[in-house]
């Protein structure tokens, strides 16, 4: 059986990394989607940066009043000290009541339009991920696949619903402290402007280190995962061979390795923290000195003063927020460079435009019920001219391949491991595109049928049947619509129903994930079933059989009886004996077909088909 290269992604830094306002570019698509509630949400923050400037002004009148100086507001000269009081501490009241009420408000539509987005961008890449040609899977680990889809998309959800509102509330917070700074004293103002400078240089030099250090984290946390999934997928292995110390010391140098990288990341974020709580320290200290020497001079009173102590708090607070949104932000923002680099990831196979509107209509499948049923098949050709196929550039698997399969003609695909053959079933299903030379189905490139349609046609079987967690009935359904009696007619078609009858609950029975608690043969005669249902005019068996029990393998042998009536079929199998009545045999040696013809004829041959059916009688 021809296997494809397995090649790991490369871990590192990207090669060419985004800016953070071209990556928060590629969210603005998916917050459109939810353009009302965030207009609702974005509108909130005028009233909250008001409430939050306006406070510290109270506070510094209150001061003021008590002090009777001449900054105190004319609304207030003239009033007592209890009523005043009174009336800034009922307005100082109502703006902490604003600012909390809305918060609340504001918070919950942000996470919501958060959940949102991270919804739809998982739904999006979900869906990209599963359009793409087998040549990604070949060189992507599962893994790294599932962290891309689960922690990435989360991380991603945090930039913009803890981050990038979070942000923009920040900013414009500080704008209105500012405004209301300058207003009040413009020496004191220009001060802490100036203080926030420094900031802003350390905040960009350590953002990009970050960057750098949690990317590196992310690809260890991939390769953590498909270790991890390779271990439990493989676990009897693991217990049979007695790999558990060796598997276990492999997992602990990748954990390693990971703890490594994000310790990096702590270091950066902790400096972040640490800085901006230094660098708040110095503005007050600052504020103190200056606006201490300018009270002396009798230029500067106390309480607007005491509000300018309040305003450096401020005006730093929205910087300490962004310390602690800093770690969401930049893991964020690696998750969206690692989810742009799958959702970029060319779709290699596409229905061509023919397809696409439609030109093109499949073939009527199994005659009516008043046709001839001695009548030959006019539906089924398979015809392969000039195919040419390499997994990789320039390494041919097939080479020059040219065969035509008639309609209703059974035909089986003999040759060593690795001549191609099951390369061909693949590139008949457009699992794989072939490099050059085409494939025809009666008469029709399979390039230009929909896909969907070319896979209806084609009915295949392989060796090991995959099953789902989900009832039995959907297992032979897979999400398409058919009634009861024709689940069951398959069924009998295709000797499972005594099986399923047997089980608890029948056709509703649960499976385990991937059919665990049925045997391999019971798998098998479901997998029978799913292609019979689908009634289609191709049969492709890739080693149905090669597994089964003898007395299995004779059920299954009745129902493929049955199946083949009328339908061209192919049969792949390394047990020669078991395809002596097929009407042809193709021959295989390293990707090119070297004999043609029936099991009697080829013996007659003397040539590779001979030898390989004397080895495995002399095996016997």
């Amino acid at each position: 059986m021809t296997s494809s290269p397995v090649v790991t992604e490369t871990r590192g830094t990207p090669r060419h990394p985004e800016n953070d306002w071209r990556l928060f570019l590629r969210l603005v698509p998916y917050a459109r989607r939810s353009g009302r509630l965030l207009t609702l949400s974005m509108l909130l923050l005028i009233p909250l940066a008001i409430a939050g400037a306006v406070q510290p002004i109270i506070i510094g009148q209150v001061i003021s009043l008590i002090r009777q100086e001449e900054t105190l507001h004319p609304f207030l000269r003239h009033r007592s000290l209890l009523e005043g009081i009174n009336i800034l501490g009922a307005v100082l009241l109502l703006t902490v009541t604003v600012q909390l009420s809305l918060q609340g408000v504001q918070g919950f539509l942000v996470q919501k339009i958060g959940q949102r987005i991270t919804a739809d961008i998982r739904k999006d890449l979900f869906e990209h991920v599963t359009s793409l040609a087998m040549r990604f899977f070949d060189r992507t680990p599962v893994g790294r696949l599932i962290t891309r889809l689960t922690s990435d998309v989360e991380a991603l959800g945090d930039v913009f619903a803890t981050g990038a509102i979070g942000i923009v509330s920040d900013l414009f917070s500080m704008i209105v402290i500012a405004i209301a700074m300058f207003w009040l004293q413009w020496q004191l103002a220009v001060l802490l402007v100036l203080m926030l400078l420094p900031v802003t240089v350390l905040i960009i030099y350590f953002q990009q280190q970050y960057r750098i250090a949690n990317y590196r984290a992310r690809d260890e946390l991939s390769a953590l995962n498909s270790a991890l999934q390779e271990n439990l997928i493989g676990v009897s292995v693991v217990q049979l061979f007695r790999r558990e110390q060796f598997n276990a010391q492999q997992f602990r140098t990748i954990n390693q390795r990971y703890i490594k990288e994000v310790d990096r990341t702590i270091f950066y974020d902790s400096a972040v923290s640490a800085t901006l709580e230094w660098i708040a320290l110095v503005a007050i200290a600052g504020v103190l000195w200056l606006g201490g020497w300018k009270l002396m001079q009798g230029s500067l009173s106390f309480g607007v003063l005491s509000a300018f102590i309040l305003f450096a708090q401020r005006l730093f607070d929205p910087l300490r927020q962004f310390a602690e949104k800093f770690t969401a932000i930049q893991s964020g923002f690696t998750a969206i460079e690692r989810i742009t680099n799958i959702l970029t990831e060319p779709i290699e196979i596409r229905d061509s435009a023919a397809a696409s509107n439609g030109k093109w209509q499949i073939i009527p499948t199994q005659p009516d019920a008043t046709s001839d049923p001695l009548a030959p098949p006019t539906t089924g050709e398979i015809r392969f001219e000039q195919v040419w196929f390499a997994y990789k550039p320039g390494d041919y698997i097939l080479q020059d391949l040219n065969f035509t399969i008639r309609p209703g003609e059974k035909v089986a695909l003999v040759g060593p491991t690795g001549a191609g053959k099951s390369s061909i079933i693949r590139l008949l299903c457009r699992l794989y595109e072939a490099n050059q030379g085409r494939i025809l189905l009666d008469g029709v490139d399979i390039r230009d049928f929909p896909q969907q349609e070319l896979r209806r046609y084609l009915g295949v079987i392989l060796q090991d049947g995959f099953l789902f967690a989900g009832d039995v009935k959907s297992n032979i359904t897979l999400g398409e619509t058919y009634p009861m009696a024709a689940v069951q007619r398959a069924a009998e078609q295709t000797n499972v129903a005594d099986f399923i009858t047997t089980l608890p609950q029948g056709y509703n029975t649960l499976l385990r994930e991937r059919g665990s608690n049925l045997s391999g043969g019971q798998k098998q005669l479901l997998a029978f079933a799913r292609a019979a249902i689908r009634n289609p005019q191709v049969l492709v068996l890739d080693e149905a059989t090669a597994s089964l029990d003898v007395g299995t393998e004779a059920l299954i042998q009745q129902a493929l009886e049955r199946l083949l009536v009328g339908r061209t079929a192919i049969i792949i199998a390394h047990r020669l004996s078991t395809i002596r009545n097929v009407d042809r045999i193709l021959v295989l040696r390293r990707g090119q077909l070297v004999e043609s013809g029936t099991h009697e004829e080829l013996l007659e041959q003397q040539g590779l088909y001979a030898s390989l059916y004397q080895l495995q009688m002399l095996g016997q």
